[in-house]
């Protein structure tokens, strides 16, 4: 029986200190995470495709407090690679960020190596969990990506968490495995399928300009959805990255080893040379002074003071009621239980389907909706569906010649 999921508690109180903005960009709609110091160069997190803005919520609320600036983006509907590239480039100018350190987990990371290969002036660093340089082997997995766009919202559900392992899990494994699922309900059919599209188009990372040093690889040993080899040929491609083993975690370390995660990312941007600001944290106590509007007011004279020309200055302006819902003390320790009793069973199971359940399904679903098809797509899908039911028949007729004979035989 599965249970009911709730959402942790200090997901609940990460959602009323942090606010969420959604702004179009184009023809596009982003959504998305800002908080930390806006004089610090930006750690932007790109999910993966079960993966929301949400998903990065721990990595938010530690980092922002030691005085790192974290972006958390929902990855926006973009159906290639280059509308990709050009969505995010907008979405920085948009939010008047120059520079970034990008950290990508799964579809993610892909996505930050193709944007640091076409705009390496705007990545100074890299750090890559459980990802991959080439989407060929999901491409043949995918033989119905051509109709992705056309797939009903619960198959393409179905399918995402086909990906995800079953259980059971250790206790914090499942509820980053429940926390994921619960997002995947908040995606559109439109949002599954565009990134699903942008795992199955056919396209592989080309040389960076970015040198190894600034590439962290971080991994977790148990098992990923990621396969093995895809994961060595990416280390294969970066011999001088640092590497950051994680023991376990699953797919979802940021979520089930949060504390681990946080310290590879903190230990990067310093040897990267991002310098933390925990001054320009408002609250953050100066000299054993309780840090009140005075302070606030000293920390903001300084930092004019010390960059005169900062074209951030004029983001920490424009936010100033956002710097002010920045203020995050430290959650209760008990705010997030890990206990067996009651645990959430969304993740229990999930039945892959093969590349046939699939075009049956999609053939039902588009009968029953009378949606038009292309004549090429259909004359594809009741070929498919054809031969299934030959290959049914043939066997069900030599199963009753069968028969015959051996009647015949007693008779």
């Amino acid at each position: 029986m599965k249970g009911v999921y709730s959402a942790p508690g200090d997901y609940i109180y990460f959602k009323s200190q942090v606010p969420l903005h959604k702004i179009p960009i184009g023809t596009k709609q982003w959504r998305y995470y800002d908080f930390g110091p806006k004089a610090v160069t930006p750690l932007i997190c790109l999910p993966g495709t079960a993966g929301t803005a949400d998903v990065c919520y721990k990595q938010i609320m530690a980092l922002s407090m030691k005085g790192y600036r974290v972006i958390s983006v929902d990855i926006p509907r973009v159906w290639n690679h280059q509308e990709w590239i050009q969505a995010f480039e907008k979405f920085l100018d948009a939010i008047d960020v120059h520079h970034i350190h990008l950290y990508g987990t799964s579809l993610g990371g892909f996505l930050a190596q193709l944007f640091a290969q076409h705009r390496p002036r705007r990545v100074r660093s890299l750090i890559l969990s459980n990802s991959f340089l080439d989407t060929h082997e999901f491409s043949a997995a995918m033989p119905w990506a051509p109709i992705v766009s056309w797939t009903p919202s619960f198959l393409l559900k179905r399918y995402v968490l086909s990906g995800i392992r079953d259980g059971p899990h250790e206790p914090f494994i499942a509820d980053s495995v429940d926390f994921v699922v619960s997002q995947v309900e908040t995606l559109s059919r439109e949002d599954l399928a565009s990134r699903l599209t942008l795992t199955a188009d056919a396209a592989s990372v080309g040389p960076l300009l970015l040198t190894d040093s600034f590439i962290t690889i971080m991994d977790t040993n148990d098992y990923s959805a990621i396969p093995q080899q895809l994961k060595d040929q990416l280390s294969e491609r970066y011999p001088g990255a640092r590497r950051a083993q994680l023991k376990s975690g699953g797919d979802f370390p940021f979520l089930s080893r949060p504390d681990e995660v946080n310290l590879h990312l903190q230990l990067h941007l310093r040897r990267v040379g991002v310098e933390a600001r925990p001054d320009l944290v408002p609250g953050h106590s100066k000299g054993g002074s309780g840090g009140g509007s005075s302070s606030e007011e000293n920390e903001k004279k300084d930092q004019d003071k010390k960059d005169p020309d900062d074209p951030s200055k004029d983001d920490q302006e424009n936010s100033e009621s956002s710097n002010e819902e920045s203020q995050i003390p430290p959650p209760p320790e008990s705010s997030e239980s890990h206990s067996l009793d009651g645990q959430p069973l969304n993740s229990a199971k999930f039945f892959p389907l093969s590349s046939e359940d699939m075009m049956v399904s999609l053939l039902s679903e588009f009968v029953k909706q009378q949606q038009t098809v292309l004549p090429e797509l259909a004359m594809q899908l009741w070929e498919t569906f054809a031969i299934h039911l030959l290959s049914l028949c043939v066997s069900s007729l030599y199963i009753s010649l069968n028969c015959n004979q051996k009647v015949r035989q007693v008779l």
